[in-house]
């Protein structure tokens, strides 16, 4: 509101309200204020730093009673006016005074100077009993009659003076610097000199690195040039004011995480709100309590440190996963690069391997025994991961290499059997196998085959006149590694001119096809009655198994190797 004339219901008020009287209360406490401090500077109790705190203070007290005598007057009382900012007016001379009595009763904890806290609290409490009364004597009227006359022909209502006979005593612990542990890097931002350079030496002494910014434009350029735990900012400055500062912060990437919170001496609740919602972190109202004070920014540097260390772990966290996901990656390409190279000749091989994750369970193999046995394996390990796939691996190399003591690798039995003692689930940390082993002869054309809880292998025979048949290959056995007195038994079988020998995991046919069912071995057996599914290539088949399941990778690992017979 803009200032204007008093109109005569004003006046009217303003004769039904002792103003001498109210001028005498308000400048009571002042006098108590001044007179403390003239003697304690008189008296020399202090130490010689505080005789400027001390100048400042009684500084405070004689802005008080220029006020008193501005805005008690009868012909200002009742100027329609800005009361926000009348508010901030008064209470900045006596937010100084409680500021500086707190840090000087701080200063004389020594023993030397204690006797000067009394009449510093003295001088505290006179100044919070002044804001009690100037509430009362200045706002509240002021309100009233505002509200009194907003309507044309009005009458405004006479306010009643209160005495509220109390006074805001702040009781402060003895041990309360002891409280907290401090440190950290705040960031100040007040246009008033006093109380900025006041709130930093208090910061100061409780053990922070303190910078003070006299606005907005200064604290966000020296906050982009060095690292702060925690901005406190003003809410009413000129030019940019505290909201638009906040905004700014906020909008910055390189800012948004440093937490604000407002101070102002307006106890103004949509302020307050606005500040949180706009992401201030708390709120202070002027004049500072030092418990609370201390409480509140400890309370703010400890989320933002937990912060930090929650994105610090994070950041570990993901550069951990990476590390990992390139060791993964190259485990992975180490056990693709042990898989067989394609045969040509008299026997030729083609396979499809796609795990389901980065390292899968299943592993396969072929090579020549000698010039006419070519041996021919798969096995899935149970599970998936780092343990399958290292299981895996140490299976394949005892094939390879032949490690296996006393066993004849031309027999297939022979060979589960050895597996099953080598590799015992309970040294294996309960991981255990299924497989699959053959040994094909050339010179006769034969196939002696085993397996252990294996799907059996599928030999595809062509037929006159398009009678193909489909064998399936299997023994009874459970799988290897489960049971020490496990039995294993070979079986064979004649491979005629033209014959396809495919050796899969069950990854081959157990597919998901919808929320609730999957694909059984009779499915997938009886699709080879068909002659467009029988020709499939082994990288077709997989494409047909993604297509059912309609996604882009298989819950199960994918090996499929095939075997064709010249």
């Amino acid at each position: 509101m803009s200032a204007g004339a008093a109109n005569p219901g004003q006046n009217k008020a303003a004769e039904e309200l002792d103003l001498s009287r109210m001028r005498h209360e308000l400048r009571t406490p002042i006098n108590h204020i001044l007179g403390y401090c003239e003697m304690l500077m008189e008296e020399a109790r202090l130490p010689k730093e505080a005789a400027e705190d001390l100048l400042r203070i009684h500084a405070g007290g004689r802005e008080l009673q220029s006020l008193i005598a501005r805005y008690f007057d009868e012909d200002q009382f009742f100027l329609q006016r800005d009361l926000h900012l009348l508010y901030h007016e008064l209470r900045t001379p006596v937010n100084h005074i409680i500021g500086y009595s707190d840090l000087l009763i701080e200063q004389a904890e020594d023993p030397a100077t204690q006797a000067a806290i009394p009449d510093l609290r003295k001088i505290r409490d006179a100044a919070s009993n002044w804001l009690a009364l100037m509430e009362a004597y200045l706002i509240e009227p002021m309100l009233s009659s505002q509200a009194g006359s907003a309507e044309p022909g009005g009458t405004p209502v006479a306010p009643v003076a209160l005495n509220l006979g109390f006074s805001f005593k702040m009781p402060q612990p003895k041990s309360a610097r002891a409280i907290f542990k401090d440190e950290g890097a705040i960031l100040v931002v007040d246009d008033d000199e006093s109380s900025r350079e006041m709130l930093a030496r208090r910061l100061r002494r409780s053990g922070y690195t303190v910078s003070a910014i006299a606005n907005g434009v200064q604290a966000l350029a020296l906050a982009r040039r060095q690292k702060f735990d925690l901005v406190l900012l003003d809410m009413i400055m000129p030019g940019l004011d505290g909201f638009q500062v906040l905004a700014k912060f906020k909008e910055d990437s390189a800012l948004r995480e440093i937490p604000v919170i407002m101070l102002s001496a307006l106890d103004e609740e949509n302020g307050i709100a606005r500040s949180i919602e706009m992401g201030a972190e708390d709120y202070l109202a002027k004049p500072f309590n030092p418990v609370f004070l201390r409480a509140r920014i400890g309370a703010c540097l400890e989320k933002k440190r937990l912060r930090d260390k929650e994105k610090a772990t994070h950041q570990a966290l993901l550069s951990t996963q990476q590390h990992l996901a390139a060791e993964l990656a190259g485990a992975a390409a180490y056990v693709r690069s042990l898989l067989p190279a394609p045969l040509t000749g008299p026997v030729q091989t083609e396979w499809c391997f796609q795990p389901s994750e980065q390292l899968g369970g299943d592993a396969f193999g072929h090579h020549w025994l000698d010039a006419e046995h070519l041996a021919v394996y798969l096995l899935d390990v149970c599970g998936h991961g780092v343990g399958a796939a290292l299981l895996s691996v140490s299976v394949m190399s005892s094939l390879r290499l032949q490690t296996l003591p006393g066993t004849d690798f031309r027999q297939p039995s022979a060979v589960l059997s050895a597996l099953n003692r080598a590799f015992r689930m309970e040294d294996q940390h309960n991981l255990f196998f299924s497989m699959w082993y053959g040994v094909y002869c050339a010179a006769r054309r034969e196939l002696c085959y085993a397996s252990g809880g294996h799907p059996p292998a599928l030999l595809l025979v062509p037929g006159p006149a398009g009678h193909d048949q489909t064998q399936c290959l299997s023994t009874e056995a459970p799988a290897v590694g489960c049971f020490d007195d496990a039995r294993f038994s070979s079986a064979l079988q004649p491979v005629p001119s033209g014959a396809r020998l495919l050796v899969f995991s069950d990854g081959v046919f157990e597919v998901f096809q919808g929320a609730d069912r999957v694909g059984t071995w009779q499915d997938f057996l009886a699709g080879f009655s068909l002659p467009e599914v029988r020709q499939l290539r082994p990288a077709e088949r997989f494409d047909r198994a993604l297509k059912a399941r309609g996604a882009e990778t298989l819950e199960d690992d994918f090996s499929l190797l095939e075997l064709r017979f010249v």
